[in-house]
């Protein structure tokens, strides 16, 4: 498959470079809305590292007709580095979505949202996409007590091809609180559904590709996605 990659689509607090990557169907502000996938929200979690750039290496090597699709493999280089939850701002990610939730309360130093909402680079590049591409389906990878959470109905299906082939539990919550999230902002906000795969921290690193990927895939090659 030909994969375009933009090596510097963005960059982080500590201006280290964000790639993007998609796939040759997907054109800039088209009518086709694209699956977005995310990697390294949280840069203590190399398990969504990890799966990102799996993904990356079976889509390049498959001869397969997918649906469009847009692939950011590490949002949060600075932490990814540094092996910590936060940006380079010490700004947890998953909290600084501009969504009408959003709080300025955090109860330890790892969940600081940021001195407003919407405040890192990080997240001011990944709100412009989302709200000029649209995407259909918003799909971000996590590691701490394996299960899959989706938030919007119309993300159910596909959440439930990721539950059932990897038997993490399906849940439509994460079980607590989450203002300024991705799931607040796509789903709440915008009505775009998004899924969050929470892969077990720890998790050895060369098994969680076959975790999701049947299920992965089944989201790719679904023929309702392509017209």
């Amino acid at each position: 498959m030909s994969i375009t990659r933009i090596p510097n689509w963005a960059k982080s607090a500590k201006n280290q470079d964000i790639s993007l990557l998609f796939s040759d169907s997907f054109k800039f502000k088209s009518e086709q809305k694209p699956i977005l996938f995310i990697g390294g929200v949280h840069g203590d979690e190399p398990e969504g590292v990890r799966l990102a750039e799996e993904l990356i290496l079976h889509l390049e090597n498959s001869t397969q007709k997918y649906a469009p699709w847009v692939l950011i493999p590490c949002l949060n280089p600075d932490g990814y580095k540094a092996k910590q939850r936060t940006n380079g701002n010490g700004v947890d990610l998953n909290r600084n979505y501009p969504s009408k939730n959003w709080s300025k309360e955090f109860s330890k130093d790892r969940y600081y949202p940021g001195p407003r909402p919407g405040s890192e680079p990080e997240i001011q590049a990944l709100i412009q996409f989302i709200k000029e591409e649209q995407p259909r389906l918003i799909v971000h990878f996590h590691s701490w007590e394996p299960c899959i959470v989706y938030a919007g109905e119309p993300g159910k299906v596909d959440a439930k091809r990721l539950s059932d082939c990897s038997g993490y539990e399906l849940k439509d919550d994460i079980g607590y609180p989450t203002p300024g999230s991705l799931s607040a902002f796509g789903w709440k906000d915008l009505k775009i559904p998004v899924i969050c795969i929470e892969e077990q921290e720890g998790e050895k690193l060369d098994t969680i590709w076959s975790h999701f990927a049947k299920g992965l895939e089944e989201i790719l090659l679904d023929e309702s996605l392509r017209k």
